[in-house]
């Protein structure tokens, strides 16, 4: 739970977004204070290093060509959440349709198999596993799972960023945790 401090700071930092004269100040804090961690969630999704840095760059310049739009009830973080979520996901679906339209697709091509020759991932064989069946997931089960299981988000927060409800997003994450058990014990 948020503290007063935290929370006054994040309506300071919403006041002078939307103020003209603070808003590229406003926005590089804004940038300094999420950087780290939306890099992470992006990673969890599209894998590679480079690709994370092209979508968190995304990210970003949709949210400056977005600030007018903001909703000053939202909160920053499920708000650029969402941005990176939806850059990802159509980063991931161009990729796909990338390959799919290449003629010398390598059979062996998945992000869980470059994920291994990727010279920032340092993880285990257990975790490229776990890459791999969340590769099998459907795009809703691997958000949700991603941002309950890896963010630790509250599903209140997730049902924000996804536009989903609560229930739902039980659902999605109860069945997602299951084809995960499933995957990892037949492999």
């Amino acid at each position: 739970m948020k503290t007063h401090r935290q929370l006054m700071t994040e309506q300071v930092l919403i006041a002078a977004l939307q103020d003209d004269i603070q808003q590229k100040q406003a926005f590089q804090t804004l940038v300094e204070t999420y950087q780290e961690r939306l890099y992470w969630h992006i990673r969890k999704l599209v894998l590679n290093h480079e690709d994370a840095n092209d979508v968190i760059q995304n990210t970003f310049i949709k949210a400056w060509k977005g600030l007018k739009n903001f909703r000053a009830d939202a909160k920053l973080y499920t708000w650029l959440y969402r941005i990176a979520t939806n850059e990802s996901l159509t980063f991931i679906q161009n990729r796909k349709k990338k390959y799919a339209e290449s003629f010398d697709v390598d059979e062996t091509f998945s992000p869980a198999n470059q994920l291994k020759a990727d010279q920032y991932f340092d993880g285990s064989e257990a975790e490229i596993k776990l890459f791999k069946a969340l590769e099998t997931l459907p795009e809703k089960q691997r958000v949700v799972f991603q941002l309950r299981y890896f963010e630790e988000l509250k599903y209140e927060d997730i049902a924000e960023i996804t536009d989903t409800s609560v229930g739902a997003l039980k659902a999605s994450y109860h069945h997602a945790v299951k084809k995960i058990e499933h995957f990892i014990l037949e492999h």
